[in-house]
């Protein structure tokens, strides 16, 4: 399968840079150059907010990738509230300057998805992951071990995009969904997991390792 149908940047963004294209020159024609400028910093944003490049993906069919670019703000045992399940949770924050595509954590099976509506409170807050709008996916590794891999929206998120579903089999790194505009992945991956990464820690999605399932 091929994990990026698009060139660069995120089909999911083409609108918005379009007309924040035209935005911008029909301002410098009409306008000059010094009123224009506001129209071409967003430009500039939407470009850099749609970027979504190609990643290497490491080797090893128990690591666990990224899912999305951020920063590691959560590292610690918790309830898993879609399995019901005692494991480690891993949750990523993404803000603006972030790529925003998500790619699958791990090889596997679509056991099951839910999409549960909610508030839009900001997406660094733990209780985030409790009360925000939010789309899970339950995957199942080939060795049968269970990974739950959550999007959730933030403050100024008001979309989260999501083009798989139920029995569809995906592999590490492959691009399934978007959110726009600052957001957050959260992981629930078995307690005997090695985790590798840290809180605080900077990771890219698809090209860095979070865990090693046992």
């Amino acid at each position: 399968m091929n994990h990026y149908p698009h060139p660069i940047l995120a089909r999911e963004g083409w609108t918005f840079i379009f007309f924040a294209l035209v935005a911008a020159i029909a301002s410098l024609y009409f306008f000059g150059w010094t009123w224009s400028i506001p129209a071409w910093i967003f430009f500039v944003f939407c470009v850099q907010f749609f970027r979504d490049p190609a990643r290497p993906i490491p080797s090893g069919e128990k690591s666990v990738l990224a899912p999305a670019d951020g920063r590691i703000v959560v590292i610690e045992p918790a309830r898993d509230p879609w399995l019901d399940r005692e494991c480690v949770k891993v949750s990523i924050f993404m803000n603006v300057f972030n790529v925003h595509s998500n790619r699958s954590p791990v090889d596997g099976e679509i056991m099951n998805r839910w999409y549960h509506p909610g508030k839009f409170l900001n997406a660094s807050l733990d209780k985030a992951s409790l009360e925000n709008e939010r789309n899970a996916l339950h995957l199942r590794t080939r060795d049968g071990v269970d990974v739950t891999c959550v999007q959730v929206a933030g403050l100024i998120a008001r979309r989260i995009l999501c083009y798989v579903d139920i029995g569809e089999k995906m592999t590490r790194g492959q691009r399934y969904g978007f959110i726009r505009f600052g957001s957050r992945v959260d992981l629930y991956l078995p307690p005997e997991a090695h985790i590798k990464v840290g809180v605080g820690e900077t990771v890219k999605a698809s090209s860095t390792v979070l865990a090693e399932l046992p």
